[in-house]
């Protein structure tokens, strides 16, 4: 029998501190993430929670070991970094006059060599990214002339197109509406399938819910990391939202409701 070769964790954080303007931010965060997960974080606003996934993308200086697919961060080759981890912000700047083709195309910067131009390979890559967001159709417009949802969609395939095994999300769902959220997910779990990592930030409980494990942050600290489906992961998320809402399971798929609302529905139910 072969013995199984234990892989290193998509994403290893010991002692996370960032301070910002002086004022800490993130103290003492410690947490593993496997690779080919889905792992979604949440918490109240001003938590962290951002400033998290940005110190885990190189962005934001930062205090304590951060290991991306078991390489320190600090002396990783940036090229083979850049290769490694892809990062989509919240509301992106991107050149107004840049058309939605050429921005997919930074993608594939850090697969460029030296002087090298793009090859036939970067093209097939881009336009399966853009097909996959459904922003294939206005790859010549200009990110000026494109809507808030359009937009998004073009900085998501940037993001896919760089074919990096772990990913980070700052609130991808932010100007979608309901379908393309939906749709999102399901690129989502295609990429895990895949053996991608992910990490993504939501406001949308109900659908961070539906990832494979919750990174819970709290002034500043990780309160709370387990499975989505495990019941304890609801009851901490209830409590790290003041008990303002309510984790129910409805056939099989957890459902978030304002406290007041979960109430009224139990009663109706009685």
């Amino acid at each position: 029998m072969t013995a199984s070769i234990a892989l290193p964790p998509a994403l290893q954080v010991r002692g996370l501190q960032v301070s910002l303007g002086g004022r800490p931010v993130l103290q003492g965060v410690d947490f593993s993430v496997a690779a080919g997960r889905w792992v979604s974080i949440v918490g109240p606003n001003g938590a962290g929670k951002s400033t998290l996934l940005a110190a885990l993308a190189g962005l934001l200086p930062a205090q304590g070991q951060i290991s991306l697919l078991g390489q320190d961060v600090a002396t990783m080759n940036p090229a083979y970094r850049a290769r490694s981890l892809a990062w989509m912000g919240q509301n992106e700047p991107a050149g107004e006059d840049l058309r939605a083709w050429d921005v997919v195309l930074l993608g594939r910067l850090p697969h460029q060599g030296w002087l090298a131009g793009l090859q036939a390979h970067d093209l097939q890559v881009a336009e399966q990214a853009l097909r996959s967001t459904q922003a294939w159709d206005w790859r010549e417009r200009s990110m000026g002339t494109l809507s808030g949802g359009e937009r998004q969609r073009v900085l998501l395939a940037r993001t896919l197109a760089v074919q990096a095994p772990v990913i980070l999300f700052d609130e991808p769902l932010s100007h979608l509406d309901p379908p393309h959220q939906a749709d999102w997910m399901d690129l989502t779990r295609t990429l895990v399938a895949a053996g991608a990592t992910v990490l993504s930030v939501l406001h949308e409980v109900s659908m961070a819910l539906q990832a494979d494990e919750m990174l819970m942050v709290h002034n500043g600290r990780l309160v709370h990391q387990g499975a989505c489906a495990d019941t304890r992961t609801h009851r901490a998320l209830e409590q790290v939202f003041d008990q303002r809402i309510a984790v129910h399971t409805l056939d099989g798929q957890a459902l978030v409701l304002p406290r007041r609302a979960a109430r009224a529905s139990q009663q109706e139910r009685a």
